[in-house]
């Protein structure tokens, strides 16, 4: 038996400017369904870098499953309404009310060290904190994305739009939480600049 030859990544299919949805939906690149899912796999990937960059564990522990949960909310995104039953059937999952749930849960544990702000925040007391901020930006992008495919009729789960923006706020606290703790590390740490 030969080697099984191994497929190109260049496929072509998308040349003429479309893109596939799941089952083998074919929409113009720049639809707002691709959009939306396109939005959240550029937070995905932020949120990698704000992973990769975090020196508290705290962090990069509490990122990695939010990182998976996309992938979740990607597929979801990326099934037109009609095919909805077909993809719950074939033992995909979708954004459920236990995921924004979990992340307020995150929020709370930071809540309860009384992490002091004020007002807007500067991003860039640390490189730590600014991957955040970076991530935290792409995600209100992202939920704006999601909105409109949501008032355009094409989002029946708005639990899709609840999980975005309880994790534009987690990722907000986490930036502000990173750059307390540069600042109480000693005379080397970043004091957040806040105006």
């Amino acid at each position: 038996m030969g080697a099984r030859k191994q497929m190109s990544i260049v496929t072509k299919t998308g040349d003429l400017g479309l893109t596939g949805l799941m089952y083998n939906r074919r929409v113009p690149k720049n639809h707002q369904r691709v959009e939306a899912y396109g939005a959240v796999d550029e937070l995905n990937a932020a949120m990698g870098m704000a992973r990769a960059t975090a020196e508290h564990e705290f962090v990069r522990e509490a990122l990695l499953p939010i990182q998976k949960e996309l992938v979740t909310l990607m597929g979801e995104l990326a099934t037109v309404p009609e095919d909805l039953p077909r993809y719950l059937k074939d033992g995909y999952s979708v954004v459920t009310a236990e995921m924004p749930a979990r992340l307020e849960g995150i929020v709370k544990k930071i809540e309860e060290q009384k992490i002091s702000y004020k007002g807007w925040a500067t991003p860039g007391g640390n490189m730590s904190s600014a991957a955040l901020d970076v991530a935290r930006t792409v995600c209100r992008r992202a939920e704006r994305s999601v909105c409109g495919l949501k008032e355009a009729g094409e989002l029946q789960n708005n639990e899709v739009v609840i999980y975005l923006n309880r994790l534009s706020d987690l990722l907000w606290l986490f930036a502000r939480w990173v750059e307390e703790k540069e600042s109480r590390s000693g005379p080397n740490g970043s004091e957040a600049r806040r105006g």
